[in-house]
């Protein structure tokens, strides 16, 4: 249906689509172009044998809204200042690529507002049609770490989606990102090793912590422990900036991060703003509770951490 669309439920209520009480307000209204996807996704209430609510991906609900009222409402919000990105998250469903095109055109023609999308690219021209209708960033999420488990999560096709990503990277650098998955069955070291890879190429990386999912393939699947995140966090964003390389953590025999490669001090005032802990991925996309419950364990933080909040997530660091 072309005339409306999936808006995510924190967004419909900063665009004034619905009444939402809630206390981390998003800086990117999030937008769904697609219907059920036909991938499979062990861990997406989307995928094609999912169980999960239909209007569900992550923790979130993203109910129907009419497209040109979204549109109008997204380009309002902009001008005053309540987001600053818009995100389109595509499904792969029939037609998704044209009717993600579309989207985009018609938010472009309405206002400046950076665009994003995650999408699933074909090929090299499939990303250049997205940036030719408006996009800003796109992101190819690789979601695993490595290709067996990329096999077991997602199935085969892990090193062709890298390659694809390697290639846009190389034709349109500085505006490519990826999601990585933590909690799948990756250890820490192989985490490390990709992030580094990715880095290097200048491709914006966003960390999820795998969330189980009634309905989903994974629903029993543990989330990653909280120590474990944040060991990950830190070293995604100490890589990231150039602070340290791969090469300089070190690591147990498990796989484990057991160090960072510098003094106690100078680590501490790297992360001691809280930055490292916050939602990574585009710029002003701050995602609030996809990862995790209002009152639950945050993973990642939608808005700037309390100088407590960020000592208490360094105390979790090899030190």
């Amino acid at each position: 249906m072309r005339d409306v669309i999936r808006v995510s439920l924190g967004s419909a209520g900063v665009l004034d689509l619905l009444d939402v009480a809630q206390k981390d307000l998003p800086t990117t209204a999030y937008l769904m172009v697609g219907d059920r996807c036909q991938r499979d996704c062990a861990f997406c209430a989307q995928a094609r044998t999912s169980r999960a609510r239909a209007d569900a991906l992550s923790r979130i609900t993203w109910p129907r809204q009419d497209l040109e009222m979204t549109i109008a409402r997204v380009a309002a919000a902009y001008q005053q200042g309540l987001i600053r990105r818009c995100c389109l998250q595509v499904t792969a469903s029939a037609g998704y690529l044209e009717q993600a095109e579309y989207v985009l055109h018609r938010l472009h023609e309405a206002c400046d507002i950076p665009l994003s999308t995650s999408v699933v690219a074909r090929t090299l021209d499939d990303v250049a049609r997205l940036f030719a209708a408006g996009a800003e960033r796109i992101a190819l999420a690789l979601d695993a770490a490595t290709p067996d488990i990329h096999r077991r999560v997602k199935g085969p096709g892990w090193e062709k989606a890298l390659r694809l990503l390697e290639e846009a990277a190389g034709r349109f650098p500085g505006r490519l990102s990826t999601h990585l998955i933590v909690g799948l069955g990756e250890t820490e070291k192989e985490l490390v090793t990709l992030l580094q890879h990715l880095a290097s190429q200048g491709i914006t990386i966003a960390l999820f912590a795998f969330t189980p999912l009634p309905g989903t393939a994974w629903e029993d699947h543990p989330a990653p422990s909280l120590a474990s995140y944040r060991r990950r966090q830190a070293a995604r964003f100490l890589i990231a900036s150039g602070r340290i390389g791969a090469a300089d953590i070190a690591f147990a025999a498990d796989g484990r991060i057991v160090g960072f490669g510098l003094r106690p001090a100078e680590l501490h005032d790297l992360l001691a703003d809280g930055r490292a802990f916050q939602t990574s991925g585009c710029p002003d996309c701050n995602r609030p509770y996809y990862n995790e419950r209002p009152g639950g364990v945050i993973y990642n933080y939608a808005r700037p951490l309390t100088p407590a909040e960020a000592a208490q997530a360094i105390a979790l660091l090899p030190i």
